[in-house]
């Protein structure tokens, strides 16, 4: 591998420090995500809409007090703001824990575009490289011709390692915060919903709306 780095020439140490960064990042999200899942429980929103459904805003508050799914603390913030502006409250809320997901994720993003950009400069390089030695010894020299081939052909496949290397977990996060955005607009309507017709009983049932 060391060989095969040296053979790839000056292009190689920028491609290392993308390889380095990706994989940080990477690492780190993937942390972020199990922290997510170690904290979310389904069974306290369910409860939290049901306490809510009542109006028992005083248990609300002792259930969710440690908690720290995103979801309880946007319904929270909600319901904090109930006589104010539930909505904005947590839409302002929302935007600030889906920032959160997003951290980082345009650095994995240029990485993918970088790295395939940094191998063709380096095939590039190679190639020239290669001409040079043509130029200067003729073909007489084969090992200074194929050197430069060595270069341009390492780098760009070290390019595309890294690229590919990336996209994957890239689209992983990206769809785990496509599910996260979905389910804080779920259960905040469901909160409203819920306040909604805790507020104005009489109207939902002239309506014919029931529990």
């Amino acid at each position: 591998m060391l060989e095969m780095f040296r053979s790839g020439g000056p292009v190689m140490y920028p491609l290392l420090a993308c390889s380095i960064v990706v994989l940080t990042v990477i690492i780190e999200r993937l942390f972020f995500w199990i922290r997510i899942d170690m904290h979310h429980s389904q069974s306290l929103i369910n409860e939290v809409l049901d306490l809510c459904r009542t109006g028992d805003w005083e248990a609300v508050r002792l259930r969710t007090h440690h908690s720290k799914d995103y979801i309880i603390r946007i319904l929270v913030t909600g319901i904090l703001h109930r006589d104010f502006s539930m909505t904005r409250a947590m839409e302002s809320l929302a935007a600030d824990e889906v920032r959160k997901m997003q951290q980082f994720m345009n650095i994995i993003d240029t990485m993918i575009t970088v790295s395939p950009l940094l191998g063709i400069l380096g095939t590039v390089t190679g190639v020239i490289s290669s001409f040079d030695a043509i130029g200067s010894s003729g073909i007489d020299h084969p090992q200074i011709i194929t050197a430069g081939l060595a270069e341009a052909l390492v780098t760009t496949a070290a390019g595309l390692i890294i690229a590919i290397f990336a996209v994957f977990p890239y689209n992983y996060f990206n769809s785990r915060i496509e599910n996260a955005v979905l389910n804080i607009e779920r259960y905040a309507t469901s909160l409203e919903i819920v306040y909604e017709k805790l507020m104005c009983p009489d109207a939902c049932g002239k309506t014919g709306i029931s529990e």
